[in-house]
């Protein structure tokens, strides 16, 4: 995924968050801090770009995101309702307006059959309620896994935004 594209879409992005005056936080595990990464590289995200999280870990995912232990028990760190209380730890453990939270396998390391490498959930959720998730199997390595990730992230919140 070329960085113009991400840069682009980070800009477009802000530029609707901005005209809205919310800020958004980002709680991430496999993209490892990329979509702050590429937010913040925008001048001026300070606007925002409220805060982030990498919970890379089960242990951060809890105790950084208050993600329930039982919820990555019963339906592990890659899935649809860890990536929803993800998203809901951090708006309640910020200020944001909207939270982007990403889970997935980058690889190369083997995996299920059911979660092959390139698995990745993505969810987002808005202080009032609202919220969404999206399931990729992104293909290639990890680093292309990662950034297929983030600009898919980017464009999901644009698109929440603008619906």
């Amino acid at each position: 995924m070329p960085q113009d594209k991400i840069k682009k879409l980070a800009t477009t992005l802000g530029d609707r968050l901005k005209h809205l005056h919310w800020q958004v936080a980002t709680a991430e595990s496999c993209t490892g801090g990329l979509i702050a990464a590429a937010i913040t590289a925008i001048p001026g995200s300070s606007q925002w770009f409220e805060r982030g999280f990498i919970t890379y870990s089960n242990a951060a995912k809890v105790d950084m995101l208050a993600v329930s232990p039982e919820i990555l028990e019963q339906n592990g760190a890659v899935s649809e309702a860890t990536v929803f209380a993800m998203a809901q730890g951090a708006l309640k453990n910020s200020n944001a307006h909207l939270s982007i939270a990403t889970t997935g396998i980058a690889g190369p390391s083997p995996s299920s059959i059911d979660k092959p490498v390139g698995t990745v959930w993505i969810g987002w959720q808005h202080k009032n309620g609202i919220h969404g998730s999206n399931l990729q199997v992104f293909n290639g390595n990890r680093e292309q896994i990662r950034m297929q990730t983030v600009f898919q992230a980017l464009q999901l919140l644009i698109q929440f935004i603008e619906t």
